[in-house]
């Protein structure tokens, strides 16, 4: 997929993990089975088709991200931006506007790792315009961004861990977008939290009826604790 770019989220500190095995770094640099996150999810990626990388990262650690990375890649196009501000996954996509150019884009969440991968089948040359999320069925939807969608994978509906989901399907934290997604966050507004909001910026092509839903095979864990982060170790090991 040497002509698709992928940006990868990196820029969250991950709370969640500080003092975890004495963790006081920042989460994507925490080490998975003796490996960076950011390196293995690079490894993902590549191992996906990818080689060509925009990373985003957060001022305080982007120099030991962009250290940890170059030294294992030096064979791969590998670019880095900053997201100055926590304001959001749309946010943190947009800081990489400079380096896609009229693309088309596949954007991860760094700390987001599959089984399978989840664009087995899936025809780029068939990728014209729109947004292509992926979804898994789980057993507490409610806790997530749950995707809705029509019996032709048509996706109708997103909403952001509801109360009352409208299905079990999960949206994972990988996405195609078409080149209209960096104009598309330019007019998203702030969420309650104060941030911009990767289900606004989808549900801005749901309401273009053009966003389109894979649901994904195997294992998904979303490595951001520290249960998340041993049971992704099990099933590496």
């Amino acid at each position: 997929m040497q002509n698709i770019k992928c940006v990868i989220a990196a820029g969250g500190l991950g709370t969640r993990l500080q003092n975890f095995r004495n963790n006081n770094s920042t989460k994507i640099l925490f080490e998975v089975l003796n490996v960076p996150m950011i390196n293995r999810q690079i490894q993902q990626l590549n191992s996906w088709g990818f080689e060509n990388f925009v990373i985003i990262t957060n001022p305080e650690y982007s120099a030991l991200i962009r250290e940890a990375v170059t030294k294992a890649f030096s064979n791969f196009n590998i670019e880095f931006a900053i997201q100055d501000e926590p304001k959001g996954i749309s946010h943190a996509l947009q800081q990489a506007e400079n380096f896609v150019k009229n693309e088309k884009l596949f954007f991860v969440l760094g700390d987001n790792f599959f089984e399978n991968n989840p664009l087995e089948g899936f025809n780029l040359n068939q990728f014209h315009s729109g947004a292509f999320i992926f979804t898994k069925m789980v057993d507490n939807p409610e806790e997530f961004g749950v995707a809705q969608m029509d019996q032709d994978g048509n996706v109708i509906s997103i909403e952001e861990k509801p109360e009352m989901p409208k299905s079990n399907d999960a949206v994972v934290g990988a996405y195609m977008f078409d080149e209209s997604v960096f104009e598309k966050i330019s007019i998203l507004q702030p969420s309650a939290r104060g941030e911009y909001e990767i289900t606004d910026l989808c549900n801005l092509y749901v309401n273009e009826k053009n966003c389109k839903n894979s649901s994904i095979d195997g294992w998904w864990i979303d490595a951001g604790t520290p249960e998340r982060i041993i049971e992704l170790e099990d099933k590496l090991a």
